[in-house]
């Protein structure tokens, strides 16, 4: 795309009607089909990836329809910036409806009512502090209540679901999310400029629709023999594993394999540590540089080395909560997080001043061009804010206490893993700690009481501890699109907005019916069980005294925050230094773990390649990686389609 080209689709800024009508049929379908393969077969994941596979398969049926339509009736095809807006639709939606909410909330909502019993004593713990409004079912009521153990067991004959004791809750949970949502937008609008423009980042998995959609180059992509040899590999491979489901005698490919639990005691107790293989993963992580592939796979090992001599040593545990390395390496990576952050804020400082400035004294930048002015940003940022806290006190929390973890999540959790996906590009957004986690290095987690620690358990049930399916990263890439697609970022904003209120009820409508009849008890057990429970069974600990953490954790968090102030300055200091702050920071985060070995097979393949072929040889076979991820997303979507039209067994990709 010529430098004209782009000025004159940057300028483009009507709302464009047919595609929004387009992206609403889209939502339709997303909303019915990300359920089922998610809940119901259980082993393909399509909206939990920053870059979801449903999205991009919609995005290549929508060439499909248009590049025929362009044959039989010109005026049907969409042109690039259409197909953007269909495009950021579809992968709003696709979080909305996945996990970044309503696979969330609504088990959320009744798993604590229907696990109490008397071996957990939650009935007593938790009910008495729960809030009416907030949950489908009368805390007064006695746990298992018909909302409950039916949204579990399924509905019996004659049954009927209560929609009347949720639309009350959902309405009310609904509300903290909006304030999120706010907040996100605010966010959004205030730092692009500074990671887009100032700072440059690559924005990694805008790359693979920006090519499919833009028209000419889209049109050499789906003609280079290298990019079906791409997609070709991950086709073939899942293909024959699912073919295995059906006929046994067909050999397997395995595609994941865990080390630890194969390694001899002491060793055999290191926290998981898996090889997974994934070519769509290799696809994305070609397009990354080649220090930052290298932070990410060397940190997650040596935190392992680090783990491996602890337990040589027999060193006292330090309970590593919710990460992916126990607690000695656990902690050091959540002090990066803040240092991290802290980083961001320093380079941004100058950007930060100016903003600040329009919002204080209307002087400086307007944000003309961003999704909304740089004052209205801040303003909006801090009432959505406030909001969010007063909600949560409501809820049960002190004022202390929830504005401590709204600031913990907005500003530290979704920060970095927006930077995660805008810089280091991975598909895979998981935080690694809560809240309490962070509290507890100053304050005994019972001190904080019932009222605060049932209420943060729904708010981590919510929103804290998994990130995948958060709106920030999305928001970035949708402007980073829309950038090179030609669309100015007032579509940019209706198309999020729009996708954002059609899919809540929509998957609400559907959601509901699909878990009522089939029983959450069926499905997806992450879905039905974990996520819900998870923080009410570690709160109930905390309640009854139990303590799980060492003094230890703090020591390891300021370590862990002095390695990244040092990791900075180096990089700063020597334009050579080869590891990134960032690696390390999610060196022990679920996508590391889970993609670490093919960043690895990456990294050596881009190295050799770069080396005896140059940036010529590079760019030659970067078709055939993003041939991978194409390859992989849509054989994902294939198969699930296939489980659910003729009740097979799909099977298992390793991002899930």
């Amino acid at each position: 795309m010529t430098t004209d080209e782009s000025t004159r689709l940057r300028t483009q800024t009507r709302i464009p009607v047919r595609a929004l009508g387009i992206g609403a049929a889209a939502i339709c379908a997303i909303c019915w089909l990300v359920p089922w393969a998610e809940l119901v077969t259980g082993q393909i994941m399509l909206g939990i990836l920053a870059i979801p596979p449903v999205a991009v398969t919609g995005l290549l049926m929508l060439l499909v329809v248009s590049r025929v339509s362009r044959r039989l009736a010109p005026w049907l095809s969409l042109r690039p910036h259409e197909m953007a807006v269909v495009y950021i639709m579809m992968v709003t939606s696709t979080m909305v409806c996945s996990f970044g909410l309503m696979e969330r909330l609504l088990p959320a909502l009744v798993g604590l009512n229907y696990f109490a019993d008397p071996g957990n004593r939650w009935e007593q713990l938790y009910f008495s502090n729960v809030q009416p409004w907030m949950v489908p079912w009368d805390p007064a009521g006695g746990p298992a209540q018909f909302v409950s153990s039916a949204f579990y067991e399924g509905l019996r004959e004659g049954e009927r679901i209560p929609w009347h004791l949720w639309l009350r809750p959902l309405a009310y949970c609904l509300m903290l999310y909006g304030f999120v949502v706010v907040a996100f937008l605010s966010l959004a609008t205030i730092v692009r400029r500074q990671w887009s423009d100032n700072e440059k980042l690559s924005f990694p998995l805008v790359q693979l629709p920006v090519e499919m959609m833009r028209q000419r180059a889209g049109q050499r992509f789906f003609r280079d023999p290298l990019m079906w040899i791409g997609f070709a590999i991950p086709a073939v491979l899942f293909s024959v594993n699912g073919i295995r489901n059906l006929r046994p005698d067909v050999p397997e490919i395995t595609v994941y394999l865990e080390i630890s639990g194969r390694l001899p005691p002491p060793l055999s107790d290191l926290s998981t540590w898996l090889v997974s293989v994934s070519p769509g993963a290799l696809g994305f992580f070609y397009l990354l540089p080649r220090e930052l592939l290298l932070s990410f796979w060397f940190f997650h090992l040596l935190g392992k080395l680090e783990e491996a001599i602890t337990l040589w040593l027999a060193l006292p545990p330090i309970r590593g909560m919710h990460v992916g390395a126990n607690g000695y390496v656990g902690y050091q990576t959540d002090g990066a997080f803040f240092v991290l952050v802290a980083f961001m804020i320093v380079m941004a400082l100058p950007h930060v001043k100016l903003v600040l400035k329009r919002a204080i004294s209307r002087e400086g930048p307007r944000g003309e061009g961003e999704l909304m002015p740089y004052r209205t940003a801040v303003w909006l940022l801090l009432a959505s804010l406030a909001a969010a806290v007063i909600w949560l006190h409501f809820a049960g929390m002190t004022i202390a206490f929830a504005a401590f973890a709204v600031l913990v999540y907005v500003f530290v959790e979704a920060v970095v893993m927006a930077r995660a996906t805008a810089e280091g590009g991975l598909p895979m957004t998981e935080g690694c700690f809560t809240p309490i986690d962070i509290s507890s290095l100053v304050i005994a987690p019972r001190s904080l009481g019932p009222h605060n620690l049932t209420a943060v358990g729904f708010f981590d049930s919510f929103f804290t501890r998994d990130l995948r399916g958060g709106l920030l990263p999305t928001l970035l890439d949708s402007q980073k699109i829309g950038d090179l697609m030609g669309l100015s970022r007032r579509v940019v904003l209706v198309s999020f907005v729009a996708a954002v209120v059609l899919t809540i009820p929509m998957s609400v409508a559907i959601q509901l019916p699909l878990i009522y009849h089939r029983g959450a008890l069926s499905l997806w057990s992450h879905f039905s069980r974990q996520n819900a429970l998870q923080f009410f069974q570690e709160n109930s600990a905390h309640l009854q005294g139990e303590d799980v953490y060492t003094p230890g954790s703090l020591v390891c968090f300021i370590a862990g925050a002095a390695i990244t102030a040092w990791l900075g300055f180096m990089r700063v200091r020597f334009a050579g230094w080869p590891f990134l702050p960032l690696g390390y920071a999610l060196s022990t985060s679920w996508g590391v773990l889970t993609f670490w070995f093919p960043m690895f097979v990456a990294w050596v393949i881009k190295s050799l390649v770069v080396r005896y072929g140059g940036m010529g040889l590079y760019a030659r076979l970067r078709p055939m990686f993003l041939g991978m991820i194409f390859g992989e997303f849509t054989t994902a979507v294939g198969w699930t389609l296939a489980a659910i039209l003729w009740q097979i067994r799909a099977p298992w990709f390793p991002w899930t």
